[in-house]
């Protein structure tokens, strides 16, 4: 399909030039964004290499929206299990704080006698070493 463009586009095509296939085909603005619409010259246009064409586009057209929605479906996939390993995990790290809890609060007094001890050895021979040196 060969291809003529003519000079510069307006700002319905973004400023580019507009879809142009043939001398016959020219696009023009249509009362919706989303359609296209196309006036035929029979004199400079062959409306059957136009057509042509023109379903070459839809279908290459159309595998590139599924492309895109086998793209979109395996990333909505991906984002599902992410959420569920990340909830799984938060899951377990809910556990292993209780657990955690309980643990210091079965062992903790342990711990808080432990330390008060030391700081009394501590104090001790701060107290004992001071003594010594005086004398």
């Amino acid at each position: 399909m060969a291809s003529k463009s003519s000079g510069g586009g307006g700002s319905f095509y973004g400023g580019s030039a507009p879809y142009r296939s043939r001398e016959g085909l020219v696009t023009r603005p249509a009362a919706s964004s989303d359609e296209i619409q196309l006036r035929i010259d029979p004199i400079h246009g062959d409306l059957e290499d136009e057509i042509t064409g023109l379903r070459s586009q839809v279908r290459q057209l159309r595998d590139v929206a599924q492309e895109i929605e086998t793209e979109a479906k395996y990333q909505k996939d991906f984002l599902e299990t992410l959420q569920m390993t990340v909830m799984k995990a938060q899951a377990g790290v809910k556990n292993n704080i209780r657990k955690l809890n309980r643990s210091v609060i079965k062992n903790g007094g342990n711990h808080i006698v432990h330390v008060v001890l030391f700081a009394l050895f501590c104090f001790l021979v701060v107290y004992l070493w001071s003594k010594m040196s005086r004398r």
